[in-house]
């Protein structure tokens, strides 16, 4: 973990002994550029789902608004009564799997991301990392008309008919390099063969989207806490995502200006110890983040600092839903009419 939040910081800020790493990407480019051409020669097998697949991902490691995107467009495809379901590899979570998850699941068990997307749509959904048993285990539970897979850009081993890439444009390519000199999953020449959805406030595309933050509410409400939000107050940042950066932004944007940064690398198995200080400043983190102290805060019901939520929604051009429209009409999934 701890060279984990080594490179992430060195990424982040395209420090120059990185090039110390090109060997390794060099060695990561041609296993990834081979192993893709072993699927389109058919000596590995593709699976073909049959339902259309939908993959949302990106070519970069960490953080892209990539859930707050496909939450949206779940609610979006329910509101207009397509029957959605998920699939997800469930990152850092311990299964068994394939495993459903559900609003009783835990983030060890499934994973923090398929936990908030759950709970925010209560959309069907599988977890494991084997992508053809969890689609078989959402088929033999729900009748679907089109399946989204969270991330699996790069899982060829599963086929999809409509590829949507998030790039963010705050954090870009970084120096544009592979893993693990940069934090390209892919060179960028990938953008070409899918459909970019540019997030940032100053797209150069119609298809966009930003994140629009809501009012921030408190995780451990109680008799012994506030329930008054105070934006003048100091803040304890406690982050664990792709991008902490993004999540700094966003508490500038909504008046916070007092807080001191403790980030952990994506996907952080939260303790206590975490969330202790010399104070009792209150602490502001992620809706992702929450997903995993919340079970901790449960086993520790005496703990007394305020913790507070910033939720975040993703608002998507209008050409991005025309889009989809289109791509899913092609497919023969069509959309009622908006109620």
């Amino acid at each position: 973990m701890f060279f984990a939040q080594i490179i992430q910081d060195a990424w982040n800020k395209q420090a120059k002994w990185l090039i110390l790493l090109r060997p390794l990407s060099c060695l990561y480019g041609l296993g990834a550029s081979l192993n893709h051409q072993l699927y389109q020669m058919g000596f590995k097998s593709v699976y073909t789902a049959p339902v259309p697949v939908m993959v949302i991902g990106n070519i970069t490691v960490g953080g892209s608004g990539k859930t707050p995107l496909l939450i949206q467009l779940i609610k979006f495809l329910t509101q207009r009564q397509v029957k959605v379901g998920v699939i997800s590899r469930g990152y850092g979570s311990q299964g068994p799997f394939p495993a459903m998850a559900n609003l009783d699941s835990r983030p060890e068990q499934v994973g923090d991301e398929p936990c908030l997307i759950v709970q925010s749509t209560g959309v069907p959904m599988a977890v494991g990392p084997d992508r053809k048993a969890a689609i078989e285990l959402l088929l033999s539970q729900h009748e679907l008309d089109l399946i989204i897979s969270d991330d699996g850009l790069q899982h060829w081993a599963l086929a999809r008919q409509i590829e949507w890439i998030v790039l963010d444009l705050n954090r870009g390519l970084g120096n544009e390099k592979l893993l693990p000199e940069g934090y390209l999953r892919e060179s960028k020449s990938r953008l070409e063969t899918g459909t970019v959805i540019e997030h940032g406030l100053q797209p150069h595309s119609t298809l966009n989207m930003h994140l629009q933050a809501g009012q921030p509410y408190l995780l451990n409400p109680s008799e012994n806490i506030s329930t008054l939000f105070n934006q003048q107050d100091e803040f304890y940042a406690v982050v664990g995502i792709g991008f902490p950066q993004r999540f700094y932004k966003t508490l500038e944007s909504i008046g916070i200006k007092e807080f001191q940064c403790h980030e952990f690398p994506d996907h952080h198995d939260y303790e206590i110890e975490d969330l202790q200080f010399d104070d009792q400043n209150p602490i502001i983190t992620t809706e992702k983040d929450a997903v995993k102290i919340l079970p901790l805060l449960k086993q520790y019901p005496d703990f007394s600092v305020e913790i507070w939520v910033v939720p975040v929604e993703a608002i998507l051009s209008e050409d991005c839903y025309q889009l989809l429209e289109t791509q899913l009409k092609q497919l023969g999934v069509s959309l009622s009419q908006e109620i």
